[in-house]
């Protein structure tokens, strides 16, 4: 896989002049010969065969890229791009993996730019027809990092959020274990996780936060390879502290491979006054390497030298003396990650009984000619330098989309590969049919975040099928989120289980049984890894063809720290249903730490996902069911996740007035799906002004109506359930044709008899903004726009402006009284 006799030639000096700086090139762990186990592992015979596959991988992938840049009309002027090298260094890896080690049972995570590489792949398996090789970033094409939900190809997982597509193999591999204890009978067998990330992407604390959860050491199916080409975006990575990163891995108890050397270098330095040459590559900065990669190879050789002196220089210097310029220049790019047969052999050694990583070391555009280049992450390669690639690999770019010939060699082992990949249709089992309700009365008095755990309970008592289904996850707050009662109902589930040495402690009300049974997972103060977990079991459907019910529960605060990892898993399919509680400065005596703010605002905005905050009991019931039927349903028919927003204000009940006739009941009920209802007793038209509310705030807004009724102002009271719900509508009542339009807005705000608008939200008062658009009246937004403190629940609403005092005033300001 190299270009030197040809396109070496082409460079421009200039780039040559590169700053060195001095930096660690961190030594290896020794991996021992392979050992025999289950996977096909192919004779090191095959060695040509694959290392004639990968360069044909390379040429695709870099003409995927090519094509997209180069190769079609650009009428917008934005660059295209794709990340030529950084595929490059995942080459040899990826047809090693493919070709050698995966079964159809495997799932692969991808790092995002070396998309173009898997995609290669999957043509040369005939898992992708030619016709979309040049539609790479364009409308209906290739995505520009791989997509489980919009490339064409078979892609196992969403990757391009850094971090967060490496960790998703982990929840993946614990979701299967979890299915296959809940429902082992109908749960097909799961192969290994690979997670094939970039050494950057080790900076990000979402992979850390995975690595260290007590459970993933018992996940022994979990494999990551690092590409570790030690260039990031901008640089040369200046200390990727291999050791210390080894050792990071290993006090989390995952076996640790490294490889360093390919089989040339190796081989040298094992020879006579070898240990001089490895000592000078070991030892090399990853800058000074990065310059010799950059250095022509008449300049390579003095490089080396002159990093020694005196003895050694001279033993070097005679270790050296036989080979070539253009063979040493050759040599110190053999590392590990490029040898075929050592990334084999490697693969061979992995330990099914815990988690593995395999640092391979690369080079950050191998085999093209901006190899080792510290600018080459988005740089492309001219016509001529694409002239040369093809002569390197046999190829032409006036035909670059040839495939092998089916009796060649390596026809036959893309062959076999692509068999043994095959993945049959896994087969759907129904999921459990979820009622309308589950039958029983709320508590007189009571708060949405007692209610939830009521609901659990009712649910287990019920409805038995519909709760198998669930699978509570929360953060170390299962307590103080309301998930006792379903967990001393159904137990917390385990990989290996546990003993409650507080089973007879009579004191405890908790019971915290781990089991293989439990229908709970407790991870530690991680809210990535809960949403990244949540995501992933709510994809056992599309993955395993059945269908869970994923209900993470966490402190509404932290909602902002996970809100990446988590509409990244939306975009990836994982449909979970997400309990923010408590929340809102109605949790005053916490102050403003823990009060939330804008989480029903930014959780409005997120696709694929309704956002709710009921204010009664019976609401949250009717919503919960509603989005628990649809974690199930195909996007066409509405399915999607959901957010409720739940506080710990006990609320009197009455003021719901849920109507006891079962046609009214009912209409309720469908009120409360669409996004809101009326709670006045006096029809819209008497309105002089309308009180709209959400949530625990709605005790305020009935007594803030009386008072002003009282003053002579009628004002009417919406109960918002979702202002998501609200928003669609607003926006779906001007489209025509087959939309599932609402008619909500309408109903609760009749054009016929407007009136003016004061909302009221123990949150940011942008979230309920947009009402003011329904008939154009006039509003007073009332809300959260400041950080709290510790306080009183009635001292909280008054300092932010949202306590009766102020809905009144509001009130009489807009009738001009």
């Amino acid at each position: 896989m190299t270009q030197f006799e040809d396109a070496r030639e082409h460079e421009n000096r200039e780039e040559h002049e590169i700053h060195e700086e001095h930096v660690q090139f961190e030594t290896s762990t020794q991996l021992d010969p392979p050992t025999a186990n289950d996977r096909p592992l192919r004779a090191s015979a095959d060695a040509e065969v694959l290392d004639e596959i990968a360069q044909r991988v390379l040429w695709l992938a870099t003409s995927i890229i090519d094509a997209a840049n180069r190769g079609r009309e650009n009428p917008d002027g934005v660059k295209v791009g794709g990340h030529q090298a950084s595929s490059a260094s995942m080459a040899g890896i990826m047809t090693a993996l493919w070709l050698t080690q995966l079964r159809a049972e495997d799932r692969v995570s991808v790092k995002p730019h070396a998309s173009p590489v898997l995609h290669a792949l999957n043509y040369l398996l005939g898992d992708l027809g030619e016709e979309h090789l040049t539609r790479l970033r364009a409308k209906g094409g290739l995505q520009p990092y791989p997509s489980r939900t919009k490339d064409p190809d078979t892609v196992d997982f969403s990757t391009g959020s850094v971090g967060i597509g490496a960790t998703a193999p982990v929840w993946a591999a614990l979701s299967h274990r979890y299915l296959s204890d809940r429902f082992p009978e109908t749960t097909p067998p799961a192969g290994r996780f690979y997670s094939l990330l970039g050494d950057a992407e080790l900076d990000e604390g979402a992979v850390w936060e995975a690595i260290i959860d007590p459970e993933v050491r018992g996940l022994g199916e979990v494999v990551w390879i690092v590409d570790l080409n030690r260039q990031s975006l901008d640089r040369v990575i200046p200390d990727v502290q291999i050791q210390r990163l080894q050792g990071m891995f290993a006090a989390a108890d995952w076996q640790v491979l490294t490889l360093t050397w390919g089989t040339r270098l190796s081989a040298l330095f094992a020879a006579h006054g070898g240990e001089v040459f490895e000592r000078r590559m070991r030892e090399m900065p990853n800058e000074e390497y990065q310059r010799l990669l950059r250095s022509h190879p008449d300049e390579v050789r003095e490089r080396l030298l002159a990093g020694t002196g005196g003895a050694e220089r001279e033993a070097l210097a005679a270790l050296l003396q036989p080979y070539t310029n253009v063979e040493l220049a050759e040599l110190v790019r053999d590392l590990g990650g490029h040898d075929l047969s050592r990334l084999v052999d490697a693969f061979g050694q992995i330990d099914d009984t815990r988690p593995t990583v395999v640092f391979a070391y690369t080079i950050k555009g191998r085999g093209l000619a901006t190899e080792g280049h510290p600018g080459n992450h988005a740089a492309q390669l001219t016509g001529e330098q694409m002239e040369d690639l093809a002569r390197a690999s046999g190829m032409d770019t006036a035909d670059p989309w040839q495939r092998f010939g089916p009796e060649t060699p390596a026809g036959r082992a893309l062959a076999e590969a692509a068999t043994r990949l095959r993945r049959e249709p896994i087969p759907q089992e129904p999921g459990p049919r979820i009622p309308d309700e589950l039958g029983y009365s709320p508590k007189a008095t009571t708060s949405t975040q007692a209610a939830l755990g009521r609901f659990l309970s009712d649910l287990h008592r019920a409805q038995p099928e519909v709760a198998a289904h669930v699978v509570t996850v929360s953060p170390d707050v299962a307590t103080s989120t309301n998930l006792g009662g379903w967990i001393n109902k159904t137990g917390v589930w385990s990989i290996a289980g546990r003993a409650d040495w507080f089973a007879d402690d009579r004191e405890r009300v908790m019971r915290w049984r781990e089991t293989e049974k439990g229908q709970h997972i407790e991870l530690g103060i991680a809210e990535v890894n809960l949403v990244s977990l949540a995501g992933e079991l709510g994809s056992t459907g599309s993955r395993w063809g059945r269908t869970l019910l994923p209900i993470a529960a966490l402190y509404d605060p932290f909602i902002n720290r996970a809100l990446e990892p988590w509409t990244f898993s939306l975009y990836a399919g994982g449909r979970s249903i997400v309990i923010g509680t408590p929340s809102g400065v109605t949790l005053a005596p916490e102050g403003g730490a823990h009060q939330s703010f804008n989480t029903p605002s930014v959780t409005l905005e997120i696709p694929g996902l309704t956002s709710w905050e009921p204010a009664f009991a019976q609401d949250l019931e009717w919503a919960m069911l509603d989005a628990m039927r649809r974690l199930g349903l195909p996007e066409a028919e509405g399915g999607e996740a959901a957010y409720f927003r739940l506080t710990t204000r006990p609320v009197d009940q009455a003021l719901a007035r849920v109507p006891s006739d079962p046609v009214l009941r009912e209409r309720r009920r469908e009120q409360v799906l669409a996004g809101g209802y009326r709670l006045s007793v006096h029809p819209a038209e008497q309105d002089a002004v309308t009180l709209v509310g959400a949530g625990a705030i709605m005790t305020e807004v009935l007594a803030a109506a009386e008072r002003l009724e009282s003053l002579g102002v009628r004002a009417g009271v919406v109960c918002v359930t979702s202002p998501a719900r609200l928003f669609r509508s607003l926006q779906d009542r001007s489209q025509v044709g087959e939309s599932r339009r609402s008619a909500i807005v309408d109903q609760l705000f009749p054009a016929a008899h407007p009136a003016p608008l004061v909302t009221v939200m123990d949150g940011h008062p942008h979230t309920l903004a947009f009402l003011a658009g329904v008939r154009g009246d006039r509003t007073r937004n009332l809300g959260v726009t400041q950080f709290g403190q510790a306080s009183g629940v009635s001292e909280a609403y008054r300092i932010h402006g949202i306590d009766e005092d102020s809905i009144v005033r509001a009130g009489l300001d807009l009738t001009g009284r």
